[in-house]
């Protein structure tokens, strides 16, 4: 599959959960307040400071594993990083959405400039129509993620990582506009 995962800690094992990018929510919370309990400092102070130290570090590790896993986009990082694929130098965007995403910043350095609600709406429109349209081309590979077999994995994580990055530029455009909105 990838020859070197990165050193990042291996949350779904911490968990005894499958690697998916749509855990089960109820068995997510279920492992992180068992380990909470079992973790919490409180429950070491007696213990050797090597013990102490150890429990915080896992009390520590546990609450970032829950933090992480339990966000579809922190969860989709994660998951993407563990395998290097959030690296810079590796986040090739296709030009033509590259294309789309130049017109519809244009568009926002329009608004800037003469404010217009109607075409503020209209960009809108556009960013909501490219994000459905993203989610729904996605949505059977990340479905289908956790059964597939390990040299299927390697192509889905890079449509995934694709997605990824396009959500992103297209959150950054929704934040802009949400910007605008409010100056109006």
């Amino acid at each position: 599959m990838f020859s070197s995962l990165p050193m990042v800690p291996d949350y779904f094992t911490f968990y005894q959960l499958p690697e998916t990018f749509r855990p089960d929510a109820a068995a997510l919370k279920r492992a992180y307040y068992t380990l909470s309990r079992q973790y919490h400092p409180d429950f070491h102070a007696t213990a050797s400071p090597e013990q102490q130290q150890e429990a915080l570090h896992l009390a520590t590790l546990n609450t970032n594993a829950y933090r992480t896993l339990s966000d579809p986009d922190l969860r989709m990082a994660y998951i993407l990083s563990r395998y290097g694929l959030l690296e810079e130098g590796k986040q090739e965007i296709p030009a033509d959405f590259l294309m789309e995403v130049m017109e519809l910043n244009e568009q926002l350095m329009e608004l800037e400039a003469e404010p217009n609600p109607m075409a503020a709406a209209q960009v809108e429109n556009e960013v909501n129509i490219l994000t459905a349209k993203l989610e729904a081309g996605i949505e059977p590979v990340i479905a289908g993620y956790e059964s597939l077999a390990a040299d299927f994995r390697t192509q889905a994580l890079q449509q995934i990582r694709t997605y990824y990055l396009k959500k992103r530029y297209l959150l950054r455009i929704q934040e802009s506009l949400a910007k605008f909105a409010t100056r109006s």
